[in-house]
């Protein structure tokens, strides 16, 4: 019995496929050949049958820094001047670690702060209520 099960894998829209297999293959994509961006991968394959299925599975490539900004953010409107905060790092770096710059500064955030407040007022509000030299007298 002649086995004419094929797979085609296409990148985007391209009508000819940049590889074709035979099932199973295991293959290794080099997204440092492919621009940055959103991308689909495209998988045809025939059954021996001659039955097609096709699957699209969507993806991003980047390959260079990952890019973060602090202050300000999509589509929102702003006015005056505005404090931006950005940091670019990556993982070209194999034999060090740079610690200058691999993390983004953030603010600490209002819960953090409201926590502590409330846990410095209930101390205080103890300390004020329950002070009294009545209460702490000597065994000895």
């Amino acid at each position: 019995m002649e086995d004419n099960r094929i797979i085609k894998v296409f990148l985007d829209n391209d009508l000819k496929p940049f590889a074709s297999f035979a099932p199973p293959v295991k293959i290794v994509l080099d997204t440092t050949k492919i621009p940055e961006g959103k991308h689909s991968l495209k998988i045809v394959a025939k059954s021996s049958n001659n039955i097609e299925g096709i699957r699209e599975i969507p993806f991003v490539v980047r390959n260079g820094p990952e890019i973060t900004v602090v202050g300000l953010k999509e589509n929102e409107t702003v006015d005056s001047q505005v404090p931006i905060t950005i940091n670019a790092y990556g993982s070209e770096t194999k034999d060090f670690f740079v610690i200058r710059g691999s993390e983004t500064p953030k603010a600490v955030p209002a819960w953090v702060w409201a926590l502590l407040i409330s846990f410095f007022a209930f101390g205080l509000f103890y300390l004020i209520m329950y002070w009294s030299p009545d209460l702490y007298k000597s065994f000895f």
